[in-house]
């Protein structure tokens, strides 16, 4: 088969095609009828198909090996879940991509669902993309990094790991046993003398000569065999030459050898899953308790544990168990490459077809496995127990967090325990770099992925105006949201808002919404008190002008402080990173057409920005890798104005 990803596999943009029905509110028969009027233009063969409401948002995306006789299941009501009635009501018009074959079929519903993230679907929430370790091979002193996204550098990838802290582990092993350089390129280039590393006995220190390049070699070759899972022929290896060490007096090499066996018994000695005999292979138990499916992962490679991770799809109600597992995994290797064995606590009715959509995949033969005895099933058996701790623990959370959360909707005010809470707040040196942040909890705690930073653009802002940058922030945030959502159904309008900051912010804000029609919005000034804070209570402002404190050990405003400080945290951030990227802007930045290679060029022979914006016509057409147009180009920039 070819690749996924090939242009000849399919063709969504040509085999993709439309049918609409009519209808806003929902209702049943409508749905239906939208339905029947797409069946009549299906075809007998694989596809993807995309339920879709009245405005067009995705409701469900499926797969068929018979898109026909797949779609027609959903006319016959009284066989559909309440869940399916409830998105059939909702229907509207369908989009349909036909497909070579079922495995390209399901291999395009997962990647499908990431992109739209339908509310009918079973929904793998997680935030980041998994870490891996890259072991680079485009240089003569390879570099082991931590990498995450795309993998686009030239090298050896090792993973996926579970968590940071894993990868961490792992590269502070690496260093310890192997000595490589983990250093950037243009760091290396630059050193005339060892750094800290090296004193501490984590780099060989290449880059000044201390270690020839075949030796090096040697160091990148023993650590592919430690992360291929040939750790005890590295060990053996690390024994014999201390030995021959100490037999030949170089006690010093053998005290060093001696170190770094000692840090790969460690290594060995702390893995918290013994996978001894395994090889590479993810672990994967289900767990379903009061209608909460849990699931846990190993990723075990090499016979090294990798770490572990929970998840917890969303969207499972009424979705048999075997349904949800499926949809998981194919979701999970979107962007994950599989290894040759998956070990599963069940067989899967799709199984066969998986295997045959992650090969195609992975471009080699993957296997799904149910361990029935030995170390896999023993390893089975410990996944199936952290599925259910897991659970168990998630409930207990969850527990505490509707209970603040009521307590929260008490304390302003509201209806409801909020869905949705919106974060505000400022950053900004005197003025400089200023930037707002919005971060945003529900139930299930923070929702990274909906963060947002907020550059502020009004010239007329005046440096360090905290109201006006306010102002501009709320005046963006919700016109966006009432253009794009003025029935307020998606989900995406805050139940309460928090604003860090007292009356005047308050006030501000109130009166920034009222401009753009917005008046329901329930918002509260969380400010210092009169000890500024070090008293550990916060002053709360409402909008009717009450103010009240709480006290100091109660759990709500644990919660409350826990909400303003990450805001806090992602508005220095973001703040940070803009400081930094100014620190290193050049003049030449805003110049039009001027890309890095002519700006260096430029800088490299003036030596300054300001040498160049004074530099006559002729001095810049005599710059090396600068044309005459460009000269002009830059001369009647700064001359011009």
């Amino acid at each position: 088969m070819s690749s996924p990803n090939s242009p000849d596999r399919f063709n969504e943009d040509k085999s993709t095609f439309a049918v609409r029905g009519g209808g806003e509110a929902p209702d049943l028969a409508a749905g239906v009828a939208a339905i029947r009027n797409v069946l009549e233009t299906l075809p007998i063969r694989p596809g993807v198909y995309r339920m879709q409401d009245a405005r067009g948002d995705v409701l469900y995306v499926g797969k068929a090996r018979a898109l026909r006789n797949r779609v027609a299941n959903y006319v016959q009501v009284e066989r559909l879940t309440k869940r399916l009635q409830r998105m059939v009501s909702q229907t509207r018009s369908m989009t349909i991509v036909t497909t070579n074959n079922e495995a390209e079929a399901l291999l395009l519903e997962s990647q499908l669902i990431k992109r739209y993230r339908p509310a009918y679907n079973v929904l793998l929430r997680d935030d980041k993309s998994f870490p891996f370790i890259l072991l680079r091979d485009d240089h003569a002193f390879p570099r082991v990094q931590k990498h995450r996204g795309a993998r686009r550098a030239k090298g050896n990838y090792y993973g996926p790991f579970a968590s940071a802290g894993s990868v961490n582990n792992t590269l502070n092993a690496l260093q310890k046993l192997f000595l490589l350089r983990s250093c950037t390129d243009s760091f290396f280039k630059t050193r005339d003398r060892p750094c800290l590393l090296y004193q501490i006995k984590r780099c060989s220190a290449p880059c000044v000569g201390r270690i020839d390049e075949a030796a090096y070699k040697e160091l990148v070759e023993d650590a592919k065999a430690f992360l291929g899972g040939k750790s005890t022929g590295v060990q053996a290896k690390l024994g014999a030459q201390m030995q021959a060490a100490a037999e030949n007096m170089d006690f010093e090499l053998a005290a060093l050898l001696r170190d770094r066996l000692r840090a790969l018994t460690f290594i060995q000695g702390t893995q918290a899953i013994n996978a001894e005999g395994v090889g590479d292979a993810d672990i994967f138990a289900m767990a379903c308790k009061d209608g909460l499916i849990g699931i846990q992962a190993f990723f075990i490679r090499g016979g090294q544990n990798w770490g572990h991770r929970s998840f917890f799809p969303q969207h499972t109600n009424d979705v048999p168990e075997d349904e949800v597992l499926t949809s998981f995994l194919g979701q999970f290797y979107e962007e994950v490459p599989p290894p040759k064995q998956i070990l599963l606590d069940r067989d899967l009715p799709e199984g066969a077809l998986l295997v045959e959509a992650l090969g195609e995949r992975a471009g080699y033969k993957v296997a799904l496995q149910v361990p029935q005895r030995g170390d896999r099933r023993r390893l089975m058996d410990q996944a199936k127990r952290n599925a259910i701790e897991a659970i168990e623990r998630r409930q207990a959370e969850s527990t505490t967090q509707a209970k603040l959360l009521r307590e929260v909707a008490d304390l302003f005010d509201l209806a409801e325990p909020p869905q949705r809470i919106e974060i505000y707040d400022n950053s900004h040196i005197q003025g400089t770099a200023a930037t707002g942040a919005m971060v945003v909890a529900g139930p299930e705690g923070f929702r990274k992925g909906q963060y947002r930073k907020f550059n502020i653009k009004n010239k007329d802002t005046a440096p360090g105006d905290d109201f006006a940058m306010m102002r501009e922030v709320f005046t963006r945030r919700f016109s966006r949201a009432q253009a794009e959502d003025p029935d307020r159904d998606s989900g995406d309008w805050p139940d309460l808002v928090l604003i860090d900051g007292g009356k005047g912010q308050l006030n501000t804000v109130k009166a920034a919404l009222e401009e753009i029609g917005v008046e329901d919005v329930c918002l509260v000034g969380i400010a210092k008190g009169p000890e500024h804070g070090r008293d550990g209570r916060e002053v709360f402002h409402m909008l009717d002008g009450r103010e009240f404190q709480l006290p100091v050990n109660a759990p709500v405003l644990f919660y409350l402080q826990r909400l303003r400080d990450e805001v806090h945290r992602f508005a220095i951030g973001v703040h940070r990173d803009k400081r930094s990227k100014a620190i290193g802007a050049s003049p030449l930045d805003e110049v039009p057409g001027i890309g890095p290679a002519r700006k260096k060029a430029l800088l490299m022979h003036f030596g300054t920005g300001r040498a160049v914006r004074n530099a006559s016509l002729q001095d810049l057409q005599q710059a090396p890798g600068v044309s005459a147009g460009v000269a002009q180009q830059v001369y009647d920039f700064y001359h011009s104005r």
